[in-house]
């Protein structure tokens, strides 16, 4: 049964650069999924076309840097102006799924994704998890390039040094785990379109 082409929208925060690359291999890795197209959105532009392509797309991926443990302030903003969104349940079953970015290696980034999560759920939405074991230091024989190096199972982590710019961080790794992130979405939003349709296709039969 086809479906027609679905939308994975990243809807990300991005400070100095850093994050926002992180969000562009979400995207890639959603895009790599046939029947899946990622659209990029910056919430930090709180206009009609962003809540348009949220409210179409099957998918909803959130990003922001963490800043202090905690997601940016333009990210919180975003979120409180989905208000009118989450009265009228136009999130309800989404899928959902976040990815953040900071300089330390742990800078509290599980807190930013878990306020992500509530965020998620108080719109109903189905939160999609990282689904990798952690790679690097969890055991003696692991590789700083390994998919989930800062063992995250949330959503996807990044490091970016503070005086690296983002034309040289997040590093291979993380971006290949939020690649990682954006295929995984996909095609957990293209069963969920399938699924839907076949639903449907038996309801009118039946």
């Amino acid at each position: 049964m086809a479906v027609p082409p679905i939308t994975v929208a990243i809807a990300h925060h991005s400070g100095y650069g850093h994050t926002a690359r992180q969000a562009a291999a979400v995207a890639e890795g959603a895009d790599s999924v046939p029947g899946v197209r990622a659209d990029l959105r910056d919430v930090s532009v709180l206009d009609e076309s962003l809540w348009t392509a949220l409210g179409t797309a099957e998918a909803i991926v959130f990003g922001s840097p963490t800043y202090m443990g905690s997601t940016s302030a333009v990210f919180q903003h975003f979120a409180e102006a989905s208000a009118p969104v989450w009265a009228e349940r136009g999130w309800q079953d989404k899928i959902a799924a976040g990815f953040t970015n900071s300089a330390g290696v742990n800078g509290n980034k599980d807190n930013a994704l878990l306020s992500m999560t509530v965020f998620a759920a108080q719109h109903g939405m189905t939160w999609v998890p990282l689904g990798l074991t952690p790679g690097w230091i969890y055991s003696s024989n692991g590789s700083p390039e390994d998919l989930n190096r800062l063992g995250g199972f949330v959503g996807a982590m990044a490091q970016s040094p503070s005086d690296l710019g983002p034309e040289q961080a997040p590093g291979t790794a993380d971006l290949r785990t939020a690649r990682h992130l954006g295929e995984r979405v996909a095609r957990a939003a293209l069963r969920q379109a399938l699924g839907r349709e076949a639903e449907l296709a038996s309801a009118v039969t039946g």
